[in-house]
Formats: structure tokens, C-alpha cells, sequence
């Protein structure tokens, strides 16, 4: 859909032929592309997963899909998304079900060694708390002493027990006691409650909780907590659509879209150090 966007209002015989022609090159450039299906960007993803992507009112909703709408109209091809369970994702893609993955594809080591990747946004985790509460603790540090809930299971409850074995307990400032649940709204229902003092959360997920309770909570940190990037997983082979797409961000960097897309969802751009300490195997 680029065309679209390369149509301007024109008075001359020769503005209008051309746009004709700037129009008619973005056609065939998006032919070009090595795509399934041409003129259209098949997206392999799993959509089970607010607020990163699900399905809404029968249509495919979330970041990832306000993302790869501006990376296909950017791109001239138009945007299909093909609902898969997660773990089929990269079995899919490698099969040609579908162009690329967009389904918050954590960029690993493991990954790497069979499909390619276009680093695209940072994910993390940020700190909740309910609105009135009086303090606001903006890193791991400063949960000492209080009652932390959790979505049960989560990769961020080993590292906060280490903060609080290493750090809360020889300092005497107390344990950080967390407080694990079966899902992040019964999480984010403990604070509403009084049962907890705070909630580490995805932090996407607490930007969609915040939302969803009408200034009842806040986000307390400032900056991503153990950020993890996150890539657009492509075949290895098909290097011209990995250009193509990263072109296409570097696009939507220019006129603004690609921040204010990742701020409306509390996520950042990736940090390089950040992608290559991933890729490696420390």
C-alpha cells in the first residue's frame, strides 16, 4: 500500500503523470519482492498473547499487528496475518506458511542457528504500583521490604530473589516477599487489594493494566528492567526481505511512527549491545 501514500494533490498534466509513474515503481518494486504470495506479507503469528498480539472483535489486534500494518505499508504489500501456536512458529516459517514471524520472538542463540532475524523492538519489565501509594520504586533495589506480586513462573523471579538474598538481606533493608500468581490480572489485582505493595510485570502488560484500571495504578520505573530484545524471525535465505523490512523501519523511523508505536506499548527500541548479548552463548 506505499502507493498510497506517494499520491499528492497536483494541478500540472506533468505532476500527475509523475505520480503515475512514482506510483506504478512501487507497484512493481513490491512485485519484485520475494514474497509467498505476491503483493502481499504473510505474518506467522501467535495470537494469544495481549497485549502483543490477539484477536479482537474477530480481527488481529496488539502491537505486533500496529507494527507490521506500518512495516507492509512501507513496503507496498499488503499484510496477512496467519494465526499460529508459538511453538509451530519457526516450523511454519522454514515450511514457506508464511514470510516472517512477528509474535514477540525473543532474539536467542539457539534461534539464530536456523532463521535470521530483524532486531525490531526491546522488551522488559517495569514496576507497578496502586496510585496513591507513597513510594515509588524504580528498580529491583528498592522493593526491599515489601510484599511483590508476580505472574507465576516468570524468568524475572530468580533475579529478584538474588537482589533480595544479595542485596535487601546484608543491608538489613528486609526481603522482597514475592507473592506469585496463576495470571498477571490476578497479579495486578493483589495490589487493588492491599495484598501486595507492588507488581513486577511485563511491561507491556502493565501499560494494559494501568489503561484497563482508570488511573487506580502507575508505572513506578522508569527504564525497561532486564530488557530482552525482540526480532522479526525471517528465513536465512531470503536476505532481499530482510533488506526490504529493515528498510521499511528505517522508513518508519523517519517519520515518527516507529517511536510512537513502541511508546504507546511502554517498549523500547532494541540496544545493540543489548541483540548482541543475546545472539552470543554466555
Amino acid at each position: 500500500m506505499l502507493y498510497k501514500q506517494t499520491l499528492k494533490k497536483v494541478s500540472t498534466v506533468f505532476g500527475t503523470v509523475a505520480t503515475a509513474f512514482i506510483v506504478q515503481q512501487s507497484i512493481v518494486h513490491a512485485a519484485d519482492l520475494p514474497t509467498i504470495e505476491s503483493g502481499t506479507l504473510l505474518i506467522g503469528s501467535d495470537m494469544t498473547y495481549p497485549p502483543y498480539i490477539q484477536i479482537e472483535d474477530g480481527e488481529p489486534a496488539g502491537f505486533e499487528v500496529e507494527f507490521m500494518n506500518a512495516v507492509a505499508e512501507h513496503m507496498g504489500l499488503e499484510p496477512e496475518y496467519v494465526d499460529t501456536r508459538f511453538a509451530q512458529l519457526i516450523v511454519g516459517l522454514r515450511s514457506n506458511q508464511f514470510d516472517v514471524i512477528a509474535s514477540l520472538l525473543y532474539i536467542t542463540p539457539e534461534r539464530a542457528e536456523v532463521i535470521d532475524y530483524v532486531p525490531h523492538t526491546q522488551t522488559g519489565s517495569s514496576i507497578l504500583t496502586a496510585i496513591d501509594f507513597a513510594d515509588s520504586p524504580s528498580e529491583p533495589q528498592e522493593l526491599c521490604g515489601m510484599r511483590v506480586s508476580s505472574i507465576q513462573g516468570a524468568s524475572w523471579i530468580p533475579k529478584l530473589q538474588k537482589v533480595s538474598d544479595e542485596h535487601c538481606v546484608p543491608n538489613d533493608l528486609g526481603t522482597i516477599d514475592i507473592r506469585e500468581f496463576a495470571t498477571a490480572p490476578e497479579a495486578t489485582q493483589a495490589i487493588l487489594s492491599g495484598a501486595v505493595e507492588a507488581q513486577f510485570a511485563d511491561a507491556a502488560v502493565a501499560q494494559l493494566a494501568v489503561e484497563k484500571r482508570n488511573g487506580a495504578l502507575k508505572i513506578t520505573s522508569e527504564e525497561l528492567i532486564y530488557p530482552i530484545p525482540v526480532g522479526l524471525g525471517i528465513n536465512t535465505e531470503n536476505t532481499e526481505l530482510k533488506e526490504a523490512i529493515a528498510s521499511a523501519i528505517e522508513k518508519m523511523k523517519e517519520t515518527g511512527e516507529y517511536q510512537e508505536i513502541l511508546s504507546a506499548y511502554n517498549l523500547t527500541a532494541p540496544n545493540q549491545d543489548e541483540v548482541e548479548s543475546a545472539l552470543s552463548d554466555s
